[in-house]
């Protein structure tokens, strides 16, 4: 019976990609010429961690490639080499390298071997130079000493439940120098006894090499765990050191030479496990790491829901009297208590620090200030700030076109910072905190601000506003949110294809979520990202339009009234808005856009429930208002199919299906259109508060 070695993929992968972060990381932190040892250190060992890791499973890519990587980073640790920027960029071209390879081989692709095989190149070349000669310093040769090492190793039965290969560490070690192997077969059972998942060999090495003892220790570091394990330094070369070594493990069974390299066999059998076809693909990652504190907190109110189901059972078995009514009740209540303890600690386990996605900026930031010749520092601000993975996994992309924008269009060069005065390195600050229900993550950058001028003449000329619009500077710094809008003047590969920030808008939205923008000329811009904390529960407000319940999203409301019928005003044939406050707010009727029977149609008999969406105030018409509470949301698109106007559905309380109203999709669905970020209008020619005087 041979191991599936697949089981461990998922764990093998998972901790690469960790190992890979880590790396970026403290590469990012190193500065050449004030490198710190241990940083140099916590590198290699995430290195050497996935290249064990990979030639465990036979993922020879992987192994092969981090070899070389590992090699450098060894001359560099050891002292051999000085690090220099050329290293670093290099090293950070591999983890980007590494990632892909690792992901092709995820999903059971054959991995595009061709950026390795171009920066192994690099590698070998560079390390093909004696240390210091890529810096054109003189070298000196010293003298080599090689030592001779007995090493016994003797692995504990259970091995290669582990996941780990006695011929892989067979293999580095004859990478090391020359090596003679003795292994030892005593410990074998009767073949009665003998199992194919427990190792009964164990080994004594003989290793001719001039590395020291630590090089040694670090090829067993995976099974210290799992054997016994003992290196002593002998004095000669391998007959004297033999014949000096008066400790024997046991008598050889078998005395073998093993060859320099034990690539190719100590590969098959891990080889043809990773690449053997399988029936179904390997499933992605969808596992979170949840601290104890939240696992114990579950159980605690798990626990307390066992104990009140059992006092509602013994109730029930009890005659029916005043005093069992009111316990009855009692228990009712303190099973909704539990209940809604349960289902908050239950959303606490989907809700991850904000520095999973933060951690990606440190390395974009410094990649594109190096492509634009631009001195930026990055701050980053709230880094623990929790929030659901959905929202983290999709508000990724958008910050990253955000960060972006701010590296290109906002902060300067340093001749231009200088020439105005200011820090010659310019400062992005990315910043989360919560407030109320909902996650802010504000982009900061103290660059030249919008050019608030131009982006007015640029949607002029687009056709996006009148030539005689009246729009506030915060009002027309909103347009860059226009579909196809751009103020570049030459097209990069950076931003300035007309794409890309109405895409932001459009994603953010889809969350349930906002964004604008704040400027100042000369001082810098901050654009603002509202969020919900979590995609799956909803604080709503539950109406009524004829026979029908829907839920409007608390995020959404900014009042509720009954409409003065003085202040209703009819703008074109069939849009009545309500004068508030010197606003002017168009009507939608509810009944109309879903084709209700029933509904009280008398504006002075209904309720009027004012909403905001992109800074735009409308007035959704409703027959009564209803309780608010927090509603499981349920995808229609998943379940049914997208429905324009229709965020998504809940089951109410006693089994209906409620829909959850989506304030942009109501707003297209009336006809509503927004020639600006700020203004509805129905006709061209007429701005509404025309309308609204044309028709008082």
């Amino acid at each position: 019976m041979s191991i599936d070695l697949s089981q461990f993929f998922e764990v093998f992968f998972e901790e690469s990609f960790e190992g890979l972060d880590i790396m970026e990381t403290e590469l990012l932190n190193l500065v050449p010429g004030e490198e710190d040892l241990e940083t140099i250190n916590t590198i290699f060992r995430a290195a050497h961690s996935i290249k064990g890791g990979s030639a465990t499973f036979g993922f020879n890519s992987i192994a092969n490639f981090t070899h070389v990587l590992e090699t450098l980073l060894d001359q560099i640790r050891e002292g051999e080499r000085n690090i220099t920027s050329e290293h670093i960029n290099l090293l950070l071209k591999s983890v980007d390298c590494l990632r892909a390879l690792l992901s092709s081989l995820k999903v059971q692709e054959e991995p595009d071997l061709a950026q390795a095989d171009t920066l192994r190149e690099q590698f070998e070349k560079l390390l093909g130079m004696p240390a210091g000669e890529e810096q054109g310093e003189e070298t000196h040769h010293e003298q080599v000493i090689v030592n001779t090492y007995q090493i016994d190793f003797k692995p504990h039965f259970h091995l290669f439940k582990t996941g780990n290969e006695p011929l892989f560490m067979i293999s580095e070690l004859a990478e090391l120098g020359e090596l003679e192997v003795q292994a030892f077969t005593d410990a074998i059972p009767d073949i009665k006894e003998l199992t194919s998942d427990e190792c009964f060999l164990y080994w004594r090495f003989f290793l001719n090499t001039e590395r020291d003892e630590q090089a040694i220790k670090e090829i067993f570091e995976w099974v210290e765990d799992d054997a016994d394990i003992k290196v002593e330094l002998c004095g000669g070369l391998f007959n004297d050191a033999k014949a000096g070594s008066e400790e024997v493990i046991n008598e050889p069974a078998v005395v073998e030479e093993a060859p320099k390299t034990a690539e190719q066999p100590k590969a098959n059998k891990a080889k043809a496990a990773a690449n053997a076809p399988s029936a179904k693909a390997a499933p992605e990652s969808t596992s979170i790491r949840v601290g104890i504190d939240k696992v114990d907190s579950l159980i605690n109110m798990v626990g307390e829901l066992v104990i009140t189901q059992a006092m509602l059972n013994q109730l029930s078995e009890q005659e029916m009297t005043a005093t069992a009514v009111t316990s009855l009740q009692e228990g009712l209540a303190q099973l909704a208590h539990n209940t809604r303890d349960l289902q908050e600690n239950v959303m606490r386990i989907r809700m991850l620090p904000i520095n999973f996605v933060f951690s990606r900026f440190p390395r974009l930031v410094r990649d594109i200030a190096q492509k634009l010749n631009k001195e930026v520092e990055l701050k980053l601000i709230g880094e623990q700030t929790e929030l659901d993975k959905t929202v983290m996994e999709k508000i990724s992309d958008p910050m990253v076109h955000l960060v972006r924008n701010s590296l290109d269009h906002g902060i300067e060069t340093v001749e231009k910072r200088i020439a105005a005065g200011k820090d010659p390195v310019g400062k992005v600050t990315l910043n989360a905190f919560h407030q109320g229900g909902n996650i802010v993550i504000e982009i900061m950058d103290d660059g030249q601000g919008l050019n608030t001028q131009k982006i007015k003449e640029k949607a002029i000329t687009n056709e996006l506003i009148a030539g005689d619009s009246e729009l506030t500077d915060d009002e027309i710094n909103e347009l860059i949110f226009m579909p196809g809008f751009s103020t570049a003047d030459e097209v990069s590969d950076l931003s300035g294809r007309g794409v890309g920030m109405d895409v932001v808008k459009r994603n953010i939205q889809s969350l349930n979520g906002s964004v604008e923008v704040t400027s100042a000329a000369g001082i810098g811009s901050t654009f603002t990202i509202r969020l919900p904390l979590t995609l799956a529960i909803l604080d709503g407000q539950l109406v009524k339009v004829a026979k029908h319940t829907y839920i409007i999203p608390l995020i959404s409301i900014v009042e509720s009234l009954q409409i003065d019928i003085a202040k209703v005003s009819r703008v074109g044939k069939d849009l009545d808005v309500l004068r508030l406050r010197d606003e002017y707010i168009p009507i939608l009727r509810l009944y109309e856009i879903f084709n209700h029977q029933g509904a009280i149609e008398s504006l002075d008999k209904t309720l009027l429930v004012v909403v905001e969406n992109d800074n735009q105030k409308v007035g959704v018409l409703v027959d009564d208002l209803l309780s608010q509470q927090q509603v499981v949301i349920k995808s229609l698109e998943a379940n049914y199919h997208k429905v324009d106007g229709v965020s998504g559905a809940t089951i109410l309380g006693d089994g209906r299906v409620s829909l959850i109203l989506d304030i942009s999709g109501l707003i297209k669905l009336s006809g509503l259109k927004k020639p600006g970020s700020q203004a509805l209008s129905i006709e061209p020619s007429a701005t509404l508060e025309d309308s609204c005087s044309l028709n008082q």
